[in-house]
C-alpha cells in the first residue's frame, strides 16, 4: 500500500461524456382544451355537458381518454379558471360543463365605439 504525498497527485478517473436524452417529437394535432371545447360547442344540451359525456365524446373523436385522464381533468379545471367554461354542477372536474357566454367581444365594441370621435 502506497500513500501519496502533497506533491503526487491521484490519477484521475476518465471523464464520461455525458449524453443528452433525445426529444421526443411532439405528437401534431390539438390539445386537450381545444378538443373539449370543440365537443362541449357541439353539444346541444342546454344544461351543459358530463365530464362522462365529454370523455365519451373524446373517445369518439379518436383521443385516448384512458391514457390521458388526468390530462383531460386538468383541462377542464384551467378551462373552468380561465372562464371559457361554466360549470353548472358539481365541483372541481366533475358535474356539468357548458361554454361561456362571450361578454369580452360585446364589451370590446363598445369601447370602439365610445372612443371614436367625429
Amino acid at each position: 500500500h502506497r500513500t501519496l504525498t502533497m506533491t503526487e497527485v491521484a490519477p484521475a478517473a476518465p471523464v464520461k461524456a455525458t449524453k443528452k436524452k433525445a426529444a421526443k417529437p411532439k405528437k401534431a394535432g390539438p390539445n386537450a382544451s381545444k378538443l373539449i371545447c370543440d365537443a362541449v360547442a357541439a353539444s346541444k344540451e342546454k344544461k351543459g355537458v358530463s365530464l362522462a359525456a365529454l370523455k365519451k365524446a373524446l373517445a369518439a373523436g379518436g383521443y385516448d381518454v384512458d391514457k390521458n385522464k388526468a390530462r383531460v381533468r386538468t383541462a377542464v379545471k384551467s378551462l373552468v379558471a380561465k372562464g371559457a367554461l361554466v360549470q353548472t354542477k358539481g365541483s372541481g372536474a366533475s358535474g356539468s360543463f357548458k361554454l361561456a357566454k362571450s361578454t369580452e367581444a360585446k364589451a370590446k365594441k363598445c369601447k370602439k365605439t365610445v372612443n371614436v370621435k367625429s
